[in-house]
């Protein structure tokens, strides 16, 4: 058995690979874990003991397969979590992270096999996040972010890559949300802001830090 926090650390070092596509260094984890790098460097070492990651010294750090696989299935955990929050008890998208933080802890593979036989097998969560299946697999799809479309662009939000509260709350303000068409009006060569028109409906502006993080049907 493993702690909680020797978990969050795998999951950590898993998300920081998908985006560094290799090795992770200390300080990006210490990033994410929000802990001093000493403290990252005693957790790597407990962690290689224990032969669920290769570290070196300077050199980065790696899952190991067995590491991997217990990153995903925390990932599988809290995703179908926070689809069954959303989907049956009618949670909003903005609230379920912290519950699904939690959830992803518990130690019964049979009850998640359950869950997601429940559910109907969903392969994406509410953040438009793939939902690793049993076998540690994830349905890929066609999507980039809004920055990288141009003017006259139509299409459907599919994802967000930012899920703080705040950045939900702005948006449900504006109603976008997963299945939202977006259409893009105008953008600032200045600064990255653009003119947006929501469902065909209201035009607001928004900045490039937001566009960058809406994820679109390409």
């Amino acid at each position: 058995m493993l702690t909680r926090t020797e978990e969050n650390y795998l999951k950590a070092i898993y998300k920081v690979s998908e985006k560094e596509n290799g090795r992770v260094n200390t300080n990006a984890i210490a990033a994410i874990t929000e802990t001093s790098a000493a403290s990252v460097t005693d957790m790597l070492k407990r962690l290689a003991d224990k032969d669920l990651i290769l570290y070196k010294k300077y050199k980065g750090v790696s899952l190991t397969k067995s590491g991997s696989k217990i990153a995903t299935d925390l990932i599988r955990k809290h995703r179908l979590w926070e689809y069954f929050l959303v989907e049956k008890l009618e949670f909003s998208w903005v609230d379920v992270h912290e519950i699904a933080e939690e959830l992803e802890h518990v130690p019964f593979d049979s009850l998640i096999d359950r869950l997601d036989e429940y559910l109907g097998h969903p392969k994406f969560d509410p953040h438009g996040d793939p939902i690793p299946n049993a076998e540690g697999k994830f349905t890929i799809r066609a999507q980039r972010s809004l920055d990288g479309f141009d003017i006259g662009k139509k299409g459907i939000l599919l994802g967000v890559k930012e899920h703080h509260k705040d950045f939900l709350i702005y948006l449900n303000k504006l109603q976008i949300s997963l299945g939202t068409e977006l259409e893009i009006l105008e953008k600032n060569n200045y600064d990255g802001s653009m003119m947006i028109k929501i469902d065909n409906n209201a035009s607001h502006l928004i900045s490039e830090k937001v566009s960058k993080n809406l994820l679109i049907k390409s």
